[in-house]
């Protein structure tokens, strides 16, 4: 049987925000309902250890939340969550008081890519409260994302970068400068279970656009696959349309999907570094990985 390191599951592709770095999708809206999640956990019973609610959407906007965390601690799998923090109050307590997360990546530089309503400082103190309550009261691993870095071909949203980094060092406590730590490396470990992670701002595929590059690689089918909330299984994370369709979680086996000609083709082209989808052929988070 195959094994993943991660499976991500879709259970909301409805997101508060509109960030101007998403793609957005022009699928059917909705939320995954209790027993669709159970069907889920069932089908991958043995693949991994690991599950991302994260592919479009906003996560904590699915009332539930709560439903789905018990199912995956009866199931002994590990959570982990990926959200833009703008809702951690509303679902505080639920997330504290699970077993079954491990780690909640909360993508800070979604805030200066909107337009928005809420106070700059209230949000960032709200996510900074969480992690300070969780950390005292759970064993959640919390990542702070300032995925918004500028490149040679992308500027990004990050006017607020040092106004951010400044307010975590102060409501964190943090004894060290974490400029001068980013100077020697992207992550840094903040506190036990605490970290902050910058990375480059990437371009995501898209089928309308010129070739970026057929010389990529993507860790999809190897180390991840994802599940939309339809169903459909698709290689990776990044898939925002469906795309890639390998199958359907709903009607057919997960070894069935995994095990199609066109995921052994896909699989089998990123092993010899070389994209055979369209798609992935304009990624530019998987040519980041080919660097």
């Amino acid at each position: 049987m195959t094994r993943f390191k991660k499976i991500y599951i879709e259970t909301t592709n409805i997101c508060n925000l509109s960030c101007n770095f998403c793609p957005k999708t022009n699928r059917k809206l909705g939320f995954m309902s209790t027993e669709s999640f159970k069907e889920v956990i069932n089908k991958i019973d043995g693949y991994t250890n690991h599950i991302y609610l994260h592919l479009m959407g906003e996560p904590f906007l699915n009332k539930n939340l709560e439903s789905f965390l018990k199912i995956s601690k009866e199931a002994n799998i590990n959570v982990n969550i990926t959200s833009n923090g703008t809702l951690i109050n509303k679902v505080k307590e639920v997330l504290i008081n699970s077993e079954a997360i491990r780690q909640i990546n909360i993508s800070l530089h979604s805030f200066e890519a909107n337009d928005n309503d809420i106070d700059f400082y209230e949000y960032l103190d709200n996510v900074l409260e969480f992690i300070k309550e969780a950390n005292e009261k759970s064993k959640i691993i919390c990542a702070l994302r300032l995925w918004n870095m500028d490149t040679e071909e992308l500027k990004a949203n990050n006017d607020l970068n040092l106004k951010i980094i400044k307010t975590i060092e102060d409501k964190l406590d943090i004894e060290f400068s974490l400029l001068e730590a980013f100077k020697e490396k992207r992550g840094i470990k903040l506190k036990e279970r605490i970290y902050l992670n910058m990375a480059e701002k990437f371009s995501w595929p898209d089928s309308s656009i010129s070739l970026i590059s057929d010389e990529v690689f993507c860790h999809g089918l190897r180390d991840q696959i994802g599940i939309l909330l339809d169903g459909t299984v698709v290689p990776c994370c990044l898939d925002s349309e469906g795309n890639i369709s390998l199958g359907n979680i709903f009607n057919q086996d997960l070894e069935e999907i995994i095990n199609s000609k066109r995921a052994k083709d896909i699989y089998d082209g990123f092993s010899r570094r070389r994209a055979v989808e369209e798609l992935c052929k304009r990624c530019g988070y998987a040519k980041r990985n080919f660097k």
